[in-house]
């Protein structure tokens, strides 16, 4: 992309970047887990809409501006919170946090699938999990 060759741009995407994996729970910003001692309604609310869903979107809408080390760092860091995810179901006894745990193991595709370019695979898988999550929790 030719519009992004200064150094601002660059660091506008990082910052942006960095927004999204904090919104959508990535390794070092690991709060899911945490949050979900709300009732089962809120919770249904925190797995299937906006709050976890919402960084991962924001990464589908600027994926064409990434640089080639932004989407393999993307890519190491989605690898990483897959890992962890998946050893940390393997320790809890409580569902919800099983629940929570599975969101962030079913969220990190999505970025891998962003990281290598496959936008459009990522937002279906975004919308079937969202949907299926909220059925999981009903009212």
């Amino acid at each position: 992309m030719k519009f992004l060759s200064g150094s601002a741009e660059i660091e506008l995407i990082s910052f942006l970047v960095l927004a999204a994996m904090t919104n959508s729970a990535q390794i070092p910003f690991s709060w899911l887990p945490a949050a979900i001692a709300a009732p089962m309604p809120v919770s249904a609310l925190v797995h299937s809409s906006t709050l976890v869903t919402a960084g991962v979107y924001l990464l589908i809408r600027f994926s064409p501006c990434f640089s080639y080390w932004l989407n393999v760092i993307l890519l190491l860091v989605s690898g990483l919170t897959i890992f962890i995810a998946g050893l940390g179901a393997n320790f809890e006894f409580g569902l919800k946090r099983i629940i929570a745990l599975s969101t962030l193991r079913q969220l990190r595709p999505m970025i891998i699938t962003i990281s290598i370019g496959l936008s459009g695979l990522a937002f279906f898988h975004l919308v079937t999990h969202a949907l299926f999550k909220a059925l999981l929790c009903p009212l």
